[in-house]
């Protein structure tokens, strides 16, 4: 028998079945979160609602109060992307992270637990918003022009902001740095996607420097 993958990991549909169901009623708690790890709401699980979420691509949970599956969203359109699933050391609690369509609790706010968002959750909305253009290539779209114009022209471009928020620094007020400073994060992300690499691969390379250094 294969074990799960290891706490922290990434699951696979061929993982449910060495998940610990039977521990509590053949249900599992499941913490959803956003792309960027803030908490939105809790739901339960049943094997067929992990294996049709696995299947559909969005969030399935199992209704306690009416015995059967039901989809975030089935109603109100308001469904959760599926990302990734994970689980605790136990192999008896279930970390669903998604991508919201809208409001998450039924009384239309973004999360069930308030505002529980991660101060630097919108970069990575921005760069799930970057990889739709370059992915969809919409008419119009800047960034979908700029990708096409190749890994050079953004990479002038990411000098040229690069410049620009220095010049900025050292001459401008704060909201033009700011400004400066947003253009160079955009075109950044852009030419980062462009290479099959993202935020979170700068952000672990500024991690390991860091472990590196004690």
């Amino acid at each position: 028998m294969n074990s799960v993958s290891a706490p922290g990991a990434p699951l696979s549909p061929a993982d449910i079945e060495q998940l610990d169901f039977d521990k509590q009623g053949g249900l599992l708690p499941a913490i959803i979160t956003d792309a960027a790890g803030g908490v939105r709401m809790l739901g339960y699980m049943n094997r067929e609602a992990l294996q049709e979420t696995f299947r559909r691509g969005r969030v399935v949970f199992y209704s306690r109060s009416r015995a059967c599956l039901w989809e975030k969203g089935e109603t109100s359109g308001h469904t959760l992307e599926f990302l990734e699933a994970r689980t605790d050391c136990d192999r008896d609690a279930l970390l669903i992270r998604t991508r919201p369509l809208g409001p998450v609790c039924h009384l239309g706010t973004s999360g069930c637990f308030g505002t529980t968002e991660a101060p630097l959750a919108f970069l990575h909305e921005l760069q799930d918003v970057i990889a739709e253009r370059i992915a969809s290539r919409p008419e119009g779209s800047y960034t979908a022009k700029l990708y096409e114009r190749g890994t050079t022209r953004m990479a002038q471009k990411v000098g040229e902001e690069g410049l620009e928020v220095a010049l900025a620094a050292v001459a401008e007020g704060e909201e033009k740095l700011l400004a400066e400073s947003a253009d160079l994060l955009y075109h950044l992300t852009l030419l980062l996607l462009s290479r099959g690499l993202s935020l979170e691969h700068v952000a672990a390379e500024l991690r390991a420097r860091h472990a590196s250094r004690g």
